[in-house]
């Protein structure tokens, strides 16, 4: 499994970033993610930071660790960012409908909950920041129609 998160890792860092520039039906934010509340009351301002990001680990990678300047171009790419990171987790955790093909019965429970856990907080993370990064587009959006 961890092979194949590198693989999809690596894969996902090379697919043109204009595929990620606006959201999808699967990236867009719904509901109580959009003002990042939810994920608030899940506790997610503890423990984001303690998690690894592998942003850069490939060449002309992008780190996602912290915001690094808050001009629009670097905003909507972080944004970007975040939806390709969402997107190749999302595929990491599909190849579980692929686990009974190559596991032993009594390997699918580990398995899968490894792909959980090695996953959904990571989307989880991606989907707070970009509804956090959204923000501050829309009031940089609003002084500028001032």
């Amino acid at each position: 499994m961890f092979g194949a998160s590198a693989a999809f890792g690596y894969l996902g860092h090379r697919l043109p970033l204009a595929r990620f520039d606006h959201d999808t039906w699967w990236s867009r934010l719904r509901g109580g993610e959009i003002d990042g509340r939810r994920y608030e009351r899940l506790g997610i301002k503890r423990w984001k930071d303690r998690l690894p990001e592998a942003g850069a680990l490939y060449a002309g990678g992008f780190s996602k660790r912290d915001l690094r300047a808050r001009d629009r171009a670097h905003l909507e790419r972080f944004a970007a960012e975040t939806r390709r990171a969402e997107f190749v987790h999302w595929w990491i955790l599909a190849t579980i409908l692929v686990f009974p093909l190559f596991c032993v019965w009594y390997a699918l429970i580990p398995n899968l909950i490894y792909a959980l856990v090695a996953n959904v907080p990571f989307i989880a993370i991606q989907r707070y920041n970009r509804a956090r990064l959204l923000r501050i587009l829309a009031r940089l959006d609003a002084r500028a129609d001032r």
